[in-house]
């Protein structure tokens, strides 16, 4: 009986150590395939303090599902592509890194699209809420030094005009 027991306590361990060293599948994260299923692409031009413009092709987070979502999990993005969160009223919206793998700087902007703050270089991961100054409209997502190397700030002014369908599914909320 003694040494059945050893023998169940082998096989065990030696079945835990087995599956221990097993291939185990990847951790699910988005990439780009996976934003390209969640969310619409648009394009916005910043018009910068020193008068520059800049082009971004943008994901728009629209829907509270897909606001909720953000770039969770996405480990990297293209230099010009960003994400606008997009809210029916202004408010005092405020944004964290939760599952959020790169730096980002934030950008909030009035509904006219004049930018009211800027928050650079955000910390992967954190759950520490950053939040707009004041009662805004947008909320533009870039990677961390983006804004500060292209003199986007306070005073600078998003454009972006919604195609026909990104204005239905608003008006549709």
């Amino acid at each position: 009986m003694i040494r059945t027991l050893q023998l169940s306590i082998l096989a065990a361990a030696l079945l835990a150590a087995v599956s221990a060293c097993s291939p185990q599948p990847a951790p699910k994260t988005s990439s780009g395939s996976s934003l390209e299923s969640m969310f619409e692409r648009d394009e916005l031009v910043i018009v910068a303090n020193d008068g520059s413009r800049h082009l971004f092709d943008v994901y728009l987070a629209t829907s509270p599902e897909q606001q909720r979502r953000g770039l969770m999990f996405v480990r990297n993005l293209p230099e010009s592509t960003g994400m606008l969160f997009v809210y029916d009223e202004d408010g005092m919206h405020s944004m964290w890194m939760k599952n959020t793998y790169i730096s980002l700087d934030i950008v909030f902007a009035r509904g006219d699209g004049t930018i009211s703050s800027v928050i650079h270089d955000t910390q992967p991961l954190s759950l520490r809420s950053l939040g707009a100054i004041e009662p805004v409209r947008f909320v533009l997502e870039l990677n961390a030094g983006v804004a500060r190397r292209l003199h986007i700030g306070a005073g600078s002014r998003l454009i972006w005009t919604p195609d026909q369908s990104t204005a239905a599914m608003a008006s549709a909320r």
